[in-house]
């Protein structure tokens, strides 16, 4: 163990000395796709619960099929499948932008967080007491106003136990970015297991890594749901 510390601990935390690998690249991984997801999301969500059926249906129809598939073979259409499409490699911005596993990753990743989050924040809208829309309505708030002051503040506040699971399952749902040859902790330990034969020790120590990151983000939830949450805990 410690001889496999010595010389595989700068590609588990950062850097193989030429690119990021790791930890680093997991967290950059995990970053990216949660803002993209986060903020794709929103719109969506408010489209998700629009009473009409022509906005509704298409936001249904993606989050259903994003998550009634498998992120491990979106990856795959986004790294080799879409790149297989004659009229995406003629187009020289979509040559490039899919010739880079990064870039496939990322898209792959986002978009299926982004499908799991519009359905956590389009339930949280739905189950909004109707007093509180009635009483911004009073106040004169009505179109994107309400739900730019009133309804997605609230929805967002009382979404967080739930999208603080998604976060740690898109979190654990990076370690299949190996495939894409992206190096994460994954394909770090993967390869000193491969050079070692080390094999408990390579993946026990991706999984102390994943572990501690889990801890972090939990603790991180629970004092953001302490702070915002604590309207909806008993009063005395």
């Amino acid at each position: 163990m410690i001889e496999l510390l010595q010389e595989y601990w700068r590609p588990f935390l950062y850097s193989d000395g030429v690119n990021i690998t790791g930890l680093a690249m997991t967290l950059w991984l995990l970053s990216a796709s949660l803002l993209i997801g986060f903020v794709v999301s929103i719109p969506l969500s408010i489209a998700r619960v629009s009473p009409k059926f022509y906005v509704r249906w298409p936001v249904q129809f993606y989050t259903y099929l994003f998550r009634g598939t498998p992120l491990y073979i979106q990856l795959l259409i986004c790294y080799t499948g879409i790149y297989s499409i004659e009229a995406v490699r003629a187009q020289p911005m979509l040559d490039s932008f899919f010739r880079d596993a990064m870039n496939c990753t990322i898209l792959a990743f986002a978009l299926n967080t982004c499908a799991y989050t519009t359905e956590i924040f389009a339930g949280a809208i739905r189950s909004m007491n109707h007093g509180e829309v009635e009483a911004a309505k009073a106040y004169g708030l009505t179109g994107w106003k309400l739900y730019a002051y009133v309804i997605m503040p609230s929805a967002l506040r009382r979404s967080l136990p739930y999208y603080s699971n998604e976060v740690i399952l898109m979190l654990h749902s990076t370690t299949v970015a190996f495939t894409a040859t992206v190096p994460d902790v994954l394909k770090v330990a993967r390869d000193a297991n491969s050079a070692t034969f080390l094999t408990f020790q390579s993946f026990g120590i991706a999984a102390l890594i994943y572990l501690t990151v889990t801890f972090a983000l939990v603790g991180l939830f629970r004092l953001a749901e302490r702070r915002w949450l604590a309207f909806l805990g008993p009063t005395h």
